[in-house]
């Protein structure tokens, strides 16, 4: 049965969520990602250990290797060739709802976002573009700017639209943040 979902893997369940998520979710934009960019076990295609994170930029999934050479492959989006990121990092901060400040270089590109930084930024909630669950990069102690995260854009799941971040569904965000540990590995290819 698995081979008939054109995936190759088993669907992984939803993750437990608390009172909070359960309202903002309610609240949040959804979409249907199509079964390519659903959360799926697969056999993993990235050789790494298990624990670490590996982001396929160029077909938009991001893989969470397991042991017994599984991983969860999830569908995201991620930067256009110009604001794409690539290298090797580790996850130096978890946030849950995060609050967003729009960077620097975001505020040249888009004056438009002005207002948001000088009002001190965006709350977390469902409305935020950082959705439901941040895992900050960092090289060494240096944050890296670049983020994994939740979205409150779904339905550009599987496009490369971000400003280098790697975005997910929410839902997706939430299951891997509670795989995750500070100091997790993580490829960006």
């Amino acid at each position: 049965m698995a081979g008939c979902n054109g995936v190759g893997g088993v669907r992984s369940p939803d993750p437990a969520l608390n009172a909070r998520d359960k309202e903002f979710l309610s609240l949040a934009p959804s979409a249907n990602v199509g079964g390519e960019f659903e959360r799926y076990v697969v056999d993993d295609p990235t050789g790494a250990a298990p624990g670490t994170i590996t982001i396929d930029s160029g077909k938009n999934l991001l893989y969470f290797s397991m042991p017994n050479k599984k991983a969860i492959r999830y569908g995201v989006a991620t930067g256009s060739e110009a604001a794409g990121w690539k290298g090797t990092a580790t996850i130096g901060k978890l946030a849950e709802w995060p609050g967003w400040m729009p960077p620097a270089d975001m505020l040249e590109r888009w004056p438009h976002l002005r207002p948001t930084a000088e009002a001190g930024g965006l709350p977390g909630g469902p409305d935020n573009p950082l959705g439901a669950r941040a895992m900050y990069l960092y090289q060494g102690s240096k944050d890296t700017l670049y983020r994994i995260h939740g979205t409150n854009e779904p339905d550009k799941i599987g496009q490369h639209v971000s400003s280098g971040c790697i975005r997910m569904r929410n839902v997706d965000a939430i299951d891997l943040y509670n795989r995750v540990k500070i100091g997790t590995r993580v490829n960006v290819l």
